[in-house]
């Protein structure tokens, strides 16, 4: 009998629903596998959960780009770490850390909000997992089908437009992206745990 088990917490802020619908994505790749729990909180209720938390074995990170960094609201969370985590005992040293955003334009300063969730998962002793993809739709044969079409390393990065709400946006292509990260998280997860097999 196989007794493998992880647990992976996923804490985000939307503002208008997309990043909320990248954050479902996320939680469908985590959902792939069969040996995993998820804790899935908006950056409010995340801060009634600090005990759950502290029993995770990776922490997926999502928040829009607002003016090239996360979100107020994303950021007080943040900030609430700082006394419920990191005084506390340092709880979230050596966990899993990943990251996911979204913004109106397709670069739109993205890369700022994954730096700003690294820099947090390493001030919390945490260890980064990046996408895993190349960057893609960057020739003639790549496609705004093609998983990582805005090109990020980091984290999973997600365009909506504007004008569009949460039913249109952010893409297939955005969300099944969203999905391979939470998948790549879960499964570096139980290796971390468990060892390669």
């Amino acid at each position: 009998m196989n007794n493998k088990q992880v647990t992976i917490a996923i804490i985000y802020h939307s503002g208008y629903g997309h990043t909320k619908k990248l954050a479902e994505a996320v939680l469908k790749g985590v959902n792939q596998n069969k040996y995993s729990n998820y804790l899935f909180y908006d950056v409010k209720e995340a801060q009634t959960k600090w005990n759950e938390l502290a029993l995770a074995d990776a922490i997926i990170f999502g928040s829009p780009t607002y003016m090239g960094s996360a979100s107020a609201q994303f950021k007080e969370f943040m900030d609430a770490t700082s006394k419920n985590v990191f005084y506390k005992g340092f709880d979230w040293k050596d966990k899993l850390a990943a990251g996911f955003t979204n913004s109106a334009s397709r670069a739109g300063d993205k890369l700022n909000v994954l730096l700003q969730f690294t820099v947090f998962a390493a001030q919390h002793g945490m260890h980064w997992i990046n996408l895993g993809l190349p960057p893609a739709n960057n020739s003639t044969t790549g496609s705004e089908d093609d998983l990582n079409r805005n090109g990020y390393w980091l984290g999973a990065a997600a365009q909506s437009n504007a004008d569009e709400g949460p039913e249109l946006a952010p893409s297939s292509s955005d969300l099944k992206t969203g999905e391979h990260l939470g998948s790549r998280v879960t499964n570096a997860a139980l290796q971390f745990k468990y060892g390669k097999a």
